[in-house]
């Protein structure tokens, strides 16, 4: 790869998703960069479902290229296809070559499609990217009469509402027993599986996909249990997997989950770094590997890693996981150990508090449920879940913040909180500090 170069760049980014975005935006015009992609555009994929549904247009889901250049920065539309890290150089699908004094790979992750027969039938994806999205809207304009999604997370769940609201007969299969297992509690998922069932959409759970089934198109779907359900389109939604495979034959030390990084984002290679779903990392809480592939964990990554590449000295702290989706009229979410997790490890007590969104005696006030898992030893908060009538992200990262920050449940007995009749319970009592009572008497008792 030596020789000739199109351009050579101070620093070099190869992906334009959120960690790419991230660098670019927060390092600016301070450093000459260069952010290489090869889609057309950069998407809000979390949004994709939404368009499918009809809430919006497709071209809100297009990130104007403009959020890059306008930091000074270089768009190179093209695909990174080998990396000389030796000579400083990036090779790409078009036969270009960009040099560079130091390098982000930030390629992101790809869906999973598992490998079982029939994978290669018409009907058969995932769901990620900006020609998934054209794909399945040209699907369902096409008049399909039934669906599956495999895969009852946050993005199988919200995919399989936009299919299930277009009048589609929609089914949504997962090997756990409960939906959002992830995420949720059994006792906390339950509202949701029930919310799915009265929308309308057939739940399979605790069952596998073994076989796909049709001739060149898919026509059914057979479980481990050798029930058959018709379908002519199936979305995988089962899991990520790094964007790393054309770095496989490099020197560059790569795990089962991505690339390997300490808390600085620097990989084995000097001036060679790499931030969001393409590395691996550990749980802020365990400092064990887990998976974090997380938009919001990529924008992290990527915050740190600008701040020191212009001097600065910050550590990425590790996954805690905060997420939250929709289900029908509920909102839910969670973050840290769930419960299940946290006893593998800790001798564990969970508390829950129960009050309304609103002081009780406002018409609209809803139910709103929270859950804390506290580790016996330290008291200190390991994770954290809710369901609402209400949206709970800013609950969520309440959680986090006791989680990460290492609070106890008696420092949370002295939150200073707010109320407003609109906005929360009465005066006399806070949610969380509630769950925090209840907590503090089952590890005093």
């Amino acid at each position: 790869m030596e020789g000739f170069y199109l351009n050579k760049y101070d620093l070099l980014i190869i992906g334009g998703g959120p960690a790419g975005i991230t660098l670019t935006k927060n390092i600016k015009n301070k450093r000459d960069i260069g952010i290489m992609r090869p889609e057309d555009h950069s998407m809000i994929y979390c949004a994709m479902p939404y368009v499918i549904e009809d809430l919006l247009p497709y071209e809100k889901t297009l990130k104007t290229d403009k959020i890059v250049t306008e930091t000074g920065a270089d768009l190179i539309r093209d695909l990174a296809v080998e990396i000389d890290f030796e000579n400083k150089l990036v090779k790409t699908a078009k036969g270009d070559q960009y040099a560079y004094n130091e390098l982000i790979i930030a390629t992101g992750a790809d869906p999973i499609l598992p490998p079982i027969e029939g994978v290669e039938l018409d009907g058969v994806m995932t769901f990620k990217s900006e020609n998934d999205l054209k794909e399945i809207l040209d699907i369902v304009s096409s008049g399909v009469k039934n669906v599956s999604v495999v895969g009852a997370g946050a993005i199988g769940i919200e995919l399989a509402q936009a299919l299930n609201e277009k009048g589609i007969k929609t089914n949504l299969i997962d090997m756990m027993p409960t939906v959002l297992p992830n995420m949720l509690e059994a006792e906390i998922a339950e509202a949701a599986e029930k919310e799915l069932k009265e929308l309308g959409i057939n739940l399979y759970l605790d069952k596998r996909v073994v076989e796909l089934r049709g001739d060149s198109a898919l026509e059914s779907i057979i479980l481990d249990d050798q029930a058959k359900i018709e379908s002519e389109l199936v979305v995988f939604a089962v899991g990520m997997k790094p964007n790393v495979n054309f770095l496989k034959e490099s020197s560059l030390e790569i795990a089962a989950d991505g690339i390997l990084v300490n808390e600085k984002m620097e990989t084995n290679i000097e001036d060679v770094y790499a931030a969001g779903d393409c590395v691996q990392f550990e749980s802020g809480i365990t400092d064990e590997v887990i998976s974090g592939k997380l938009a919001t964990n990529a924008v992290a990554m990527g915050r740190v890693l600008a701040a020191n590449l212009l001097d600065g000295n910050r550590s990425y702290k590790g996954f805690y996981n905060g997420a939250a989706t929709k289900v029908g009229k509920y909102f839910v979410g969670g973050t840290g150990l769930t419960e299940k997790l946290a006893a593998e490890k800790y001798e564990i007590v969970t508390a829950q508090a129960e009050f309304k969104t609103a002081f009780p005696i406002m018409p609209f006030a809803k139910d709103v449920k929270l859950k804390l898992i506290v580790n016996k030893a330290d008291r200190k908060v390991l994770g954290g879940q809710i369901i609402s009538g209400e949206p709970v992200t800013d609950k969520v990262d309440k959680i986090t913040m006791a989680v990460q920050y290492g609070l106890d449940v008696d420092q949370l007995l002295d939150f200073n909180y707010s109320s407003q009749p609109y906005q929360s319970f009465y005066p006399a009592h806070n949610l969380l500090v509630k769950a925090a009572e209840e907590a503090v008497k089952k590890l005093d008792s």
